[in-house]
């Protein structure tokens, strides 16, 4: 496992701190242990696989140059098992990464993570619709990811309102992205953002097609935003 993660990442061009790999061996030992009893994610058998799907793939917005420079603080939107937040915290540990999800037994698990790993994180129990109303939580982080959560209209309305202006949200995609994207002109506009960037990113022994879509934030979000939880997801704007 430390083997595969180490030369996984250097083949995506991504420097690990020395502790990482250990830290990476750790994490898939107690995600692995903690599966069997609440199902947080498949865990793939073969090794080689788990490395690729979860935590090289995780790892991506690290690959492309200039993607994370300057980052200080991140949130992780509808974490679940951990991806991307905890491998991104584990990669850097200069970023201090908060991960939000809304179900209690998730969250207990990312903070078990967090404190045997000696991670710069928290984990927070709570919607992305509810932190988005919080002081602390709305137009605050320099980066906001999410993976494997919503459609991109949707996505972009629950996200969007966590990031500083001038900040980005990163979401990783794969083939149904344009698709996407092009049902996102009105959400775009309506939530303050700028333009948005795509970026196919190789995964190593994966042939998937792993991209990412990062959304700058032009401005604050709009007071109408996010709309109650649920909302975005039943009703995306769309015009």
């Amino acid at each position: 496992m430390k083997a595969l993660i180490s030369e996984g990442a250097r083949a995506m061009g991504v420097s690990l701190p020395e502790a990482a790999p250990e830290q990476f061996a750790l994490y898939h030992a107690l995600l692995t242990e903690a599966n069997k009893a609440m199902n947080l994610t498949r865990v793939p058998d073969d090794p080689a696989e788990a490395v690729g799907r979860n935590y090289l793939d995780s790892l991506a917005p690290l690959a492309v140059s200039g993607l994370m420079d300057g980052v200080k603080t991140l949130c992780d939107v509808g974490s679940g098992a951990g991806f991307p937040g905890i491998p991104l915290a584990i990669a850097r540990p200069d970023i201090r990464v908060t991960l939000m999800d809304s179900l209690g037994k998730r969250v207990a698990f990312l903070n078990d993570v967090i404190g045997r790993l000696g991670l710069n994180a928290e984990a927070m129990h709570i919607r992305a619709e509810e932190a988005a109303r919080l002081p602390v939580c709305r137009d605050r982080f320099d980066r906001v990811t999410a993976r494997a959560v919503a459609a991109l209209p949707a996505l972009l309305e629950l996200a969007l309102p966590l990031a500083r202006p001038g900040g980005l949200f990163i979401a990783y995609k794969g083939p149904s992205l344009d698709e996407e994207l092009a049902a996102c002109a009105a959400v775009l506009k309506r939530l303050n953002a700028g333009g948005a960037a795509c970026y196919p990113v190789p995964i190593p022994g994966r042939d998937w097609d792993h991209r990412l879509c990062a959304v700058k934030k032009a401005g604050p979000t709009p007071k109408a935003f996010p709309r109650r939880s649920g909302e975005a997801a039943r009703n995306p704007i769309l015009r």
